[in-house]
């Protein structure tokens, strides 16, 4: 229990090491990279808030080559120093090596799915807001030209997202099965509830009535079925920033509105399964970096090469499956967990071979 405990504990400052690293030169980056876009209240303490804040969503999609990293960093410490040398003399089986890492690696499992849904599309949010407010002074935080959303023959545009997530500049087109509109909305502001019907305020709207477009105004009318008010921080954000739950129950909005789906669905199951992807790249970090018979002729240098550029491949290799899968259209969920597939039969066949 004792030998378990110390090399977990190694394990985790292995991945602490490693993402510290990785944080500073990515956090730097970004930093500088950010510095030319300074503007009006956004100074350099401000994008210094701006990068610390964005710099975990960095961090949780970098996780596989953190952990890989991370993993190899600790054991080949180890083996180094010839302590896994003395812990294989002990009787200590492969069996308990692996139970000793799989203990922190699911920890680290579960934390990112909690960091996922939790943590990082919030601070990603949360920075983007503050970003807005002072580069441009106002708090419209909506891309120029706006948001539209389609459901079968009506369209929404959104021209604004105010602070609060109060949605403003509002119009509603319908058409009939000839492509004639019968119907326009335009609405000031509205009023969100949980059940996706918005109550829109100061209304006019143009109805068609006998072959002519007539004029009405409302001060206030119900449409029904358009974002949830927990969808709205996101419109103004990338895929990747939002939370797994979100992401999802914004997919099915799409499909239920008949609107392409695959890039939304796309993410949600690359990022559900992620963590998956950790504890394969885990997995095969023991064989590369505990192998005693190599622990003598292979430097901690070379150990850490050989990480590096696995991780450089696995993400080429990624990026190539999951565009293949698009392209091909093959099952979301199965292009996105074919990358921990991969690794963790790569691992299986080098745990084989591991002498120990």
């Amino acid at each position: 229990m004792i030998l378990q405990r110390y090399i977990a504990l190694n394990l985790a400052r292995g991945w602490l090491i490693v993402l510290l690293v990785l944080g500073s030169v990515f956090g730097l980056i970004s930093f500088i990279s950010e510095l030319s876009h300074t503007r009006f209240d956004y100074d350099s303490l401000a994008v210094a808030r701006y990068t610390l804040l964005t710099l975990p969503q960095q961090l949780v999609e970098l996780a596989p080559v953190i952990a890989l990293l991370g993993s190899i960093v600790a054991l080949a410490n180890l083996d180094r120093f010839n302590e896994l040398t003395i812990i294989s003399c002990t009787g200590f089986p492969p069996s308990r090596l692996l139970s000793a890492i799989a203990l922190p690696t699911v920890l680290l499992m579960a934390g990112l799915w909690t960091a996922m849904e939790y943590i990082t599309p919030q601070l990603q949010q949360s920075a983007e807001r503050e970003r807005h407010l002072l580069r441009y002074r106002n708090d419209t935080r909506i891309p120029d030209g706006g948001l539209w959303s389609a459901e079968n023959l009506r369209y929404i545009h959104l021209g604004q997202l105010r602070e609060g997530g109060i949605p403003g500049d509002i119009d509603l087109f319908e058409f009939n099965e000839e492509g004639q509109l019968v119907r326009a909305l335009h609405a000031a502001t509205a009023k969100v509830s949980k059940d996706r019907q918005w109550l829109f305020q100061r209304v006019r709207e143009k109805k068609l009535v006998e072959g002519k477009l007539a004029t009405y105004r409302h001060r206030e009318l119900e449409i029904a079925n358009l974002w949830a008010a927990e969808e709205l921080p996101t419109l103004t954000t990338s895929r990747d920033s939002m939370a797994l739950s979100v992401l999802y129950r914004y997919s099915q909005y799409l499909a239920s509105n008949q609107q392409p789906t695959d890039k939304h669905l796309s993410s949600f199951w690359q990022k559900l399964l992620m963590p998956l992807t950790v504890g394969a790249m885990v997995l095969l970090a023991t064989p590369i970096s505990a192998n005693l018979s190599a622990g003598r002729d292979r430097s901690f240098g070379i150990n850490m090469a050989i990480g590096a550029v696995v991780g450089i491949l696995f993400y080429l290799g990624a990026q190539i499956i999951f565009a293949m899968g698009q392209l091909l259209q093959l099952s979301i969920p199965m292009v996105a967990v074919t990358p921990a597939i991969l690794v963790t039969a790569c691992a299986l066949f080098l745990l084989k071979r591991m002498n120990w």
